[in-house]
């Protein structure tokens, strides 16, 4: 098991870097609406997508060996916190365009 160790990693940083490049196409289909929305919905949508990018860069750091996996997933955890206290927030109107 010790000799697939080398093997695993590479795996789980290939794993990594496949979803760090998925959540950069979701940030850059999505960012060219935020122009055509109000400042509310803008600033809003902005931090989601911000959240988005920091996701990614976590899963940068952790396909280069900088975080280990315990880290990824707090980190990952955090960020789906605030995407959900965003999604909850009562003072953001639905959007139905």
């Amino acid at each position: 098991m010790v000799g697939n160790l080398p093997v695993l990693r590479r795996r789980k940083a290939r794993r990594a870097l496949r979803a760090a490049r998925m959540l950069d196409e979701v940030v850059d289909t999505q960012l060219p609406f935020l122009a055509s929305f109000d400042e509310q919905r803008r600033v809003r949508s902005a931090t989601y997508l911000a959240e988005l990018v920091k996701l990614a860069q976590d899963y940068r750091y952790f396909a280069n060996g900088w975080i280990d996996a315990k880290e990824l997933e707090r980190r990952g955890q955090d960020a789906m916190a605030a995407l959900i206290r965003l999604r909850e927030d009562p003072s953001a109107r639905p959007i139905t365009d």
